[in-house]
């Protein structure tokens, strides 16, 4: 049967089994996704797939798939995937699932499949690339931003500067952007990839690779859709995919 909509796989998150010291949602390990991705990614003509994380099974999962989407998580990239030796005491890890990721993004590099970085997964993107984090902003960047937001996630937190002349800038059809801020790292160095969005600070708020047909990370959740340029990342992503 032929598909009338392109299979995009969206990474999951994952937490540990509750103890009685530490009751959790469940007893199991357990994989996790706020809603709001898969429903954007549907509402612009995808079927969203959950990906486990079983990094052995990286090419059979994006055998199966038109698209892929790293989210976002409360949690980091290991320090040593960039060359940095020393590990900044805020960061936390989970090795199974960037293990996960980064399988999937090399593979899907590899074959030239569209891919959208969120947050976190724009971070890692930028580590597929070749480049570099920053490990905790508020130490890095002299007069940083609240990167953290005090204020609920689907409202905005600051705005973005878009580079014009870049895919996504194209994409969105504007100067500049709103957008929400969950993170306390940051892209240092997008290895192969180019900037195209920054923050009133200068923290680096966007990545793509423009060797790519679609290569593209958001340091913000367009899934919130606070932005009417949101939809249009998602919209284009989609049309990617079927592509």
């Amino acid at each position: 049967m032929k598909r009338t909509r392109p299979v995009i796989g969206v990474t999951l998150d994952s937490e540990p089994a509750g103890t009685r010291e530490k009751p959790a949602y469940s007893a199991y390990p357990w994989y996790a996704l706020r809603r709001n991705y898969m429903g954007a990614l549907a509402e612009a003509g995808g079927l969203p797939l959950g990906l486990p994380h079983e990094a052995a099974l990286a090419d059979a999962m994006l055998d199966a798939i038109d698209a892929l989407v790293v989210t976002g998580g409360a949690f980091d990239v290991d320090p040593e995937l960039y060359g940095d030796g020393a590990r900044h005491e805020t960061v936390t890890l989970k090795h199974d699932r960037t293990a996960t990721e980064l399988a999937l993004l090399r593979g899907a590099l590899a074959r030239d499949m569209p891919v959208l970085g969120i947050c976190g997964g724009q971070q890692l993107l930028a580590v597929a690339l070749g480049g570099t984090l920053i490990q905790h902003i508020p130490d890095s960047v002299p007069d940083a931003l609240a990167h953290e937001q005090p204020n609920p996630r689907h409202q905005a937190g600051h705005r973005v500067a878009l580079v014009p002349g870049t895919m996504l800038a194209g994409i969105v059809d504007a100067a500049c952007m709103q957008v929400n801020s969950s993170h306390h790292q940051a892209v240092r160095d997008p290895g192969r990839g180019l900037v195209n969005a920054t923050a009133p600070d200068g923290v680096i708020e966007g990545i793509e690779d423009p060797s790519r047909r679609f290569c593209l990370g958001v340091q913000w959740h367009p899934e919130f859709e606070i932005d009417q340029g949101d939809r249009r990342i998602f919209a284009a992503l989609i049309a990617a995919a079927r592509s």
